[in-house]
């Protein structure tokens, strides 16, 4: 009869531990947002970098919104959501790297820089006080034009740029 009342007893906090009301959030991203937080506004991101790419903009904007929308349960709105992402590219420029020693450049290096603010509005220690420049670079031999590679290197830093946003906007550690 004791050992029942103790099993019972066992079974009985293992139920209310259960159903506590105590909550833990678990993300495979790392991102830490409070359970207030339901929406994010990132405004189209204008290319004011010297040199334009006219698809640029949109593929930072595009990749940006569809990272924080896939990695958090956020909704994305067009204003005032309650973190905002606002900001500009200011850098996409193309410098030699690698020089040889007949002075020539074996590599080339595309550098795309984008200044950002970040606010949220549940907690304001957050916010980014001042503009964060965020770059990324990637390096491509010399003997290709810059126009057969430029597709493929624009992805590849912009999903490195995400992620810098991404792990600085949301990711405490």
């Amino acid at each position: 009869m004791k050992l029942r009342s103790i099993f019972f007893c066992i079974i009985l906090s293992a139920f209310v531990m259960a159903n506590s009301s105590c909550r833990v959030s678990y993300s495979f991203t790392g991102a830490s947002i409070s359970a207030n937080v339901k929406t994010i506004s990132i405004p189209n991101i204008p290319n004011n970098a010297p040199l334009v790419v006219p698809t640029l903009s949109r593929t930072i904007t595009d990749a940006l919104r569809d990272y924080f929308t896939s990695q958090t349960n956020l909704v994305l709105v067009d204003r005032n959501g309650d973190l905002n992402l606002d900001g500009a590219i200011t850098q996409y420029a193309v410098q030699p790297v690698a020089i040889q020693g007949n002075e020539t450049a074996a590599m080339n290096r595309l550098t795309i820089t984008v200044s950002l603010k970040f606010s949220n509005k549940t907690d304001p220690k957050q916010n980014w006080d001042s503009p964060v420049q965020f770059s990324r670079y990637l390096d491509y031999s010399s003997s290709l034009q810059l126009y057969a590679v430029q597709e493929s290197l624009i992805a590849g830093i912009t999903e490195q740029l995400v992620q810098d946003i991404f792990n600085k906007a949301v990711v405490n550690w």
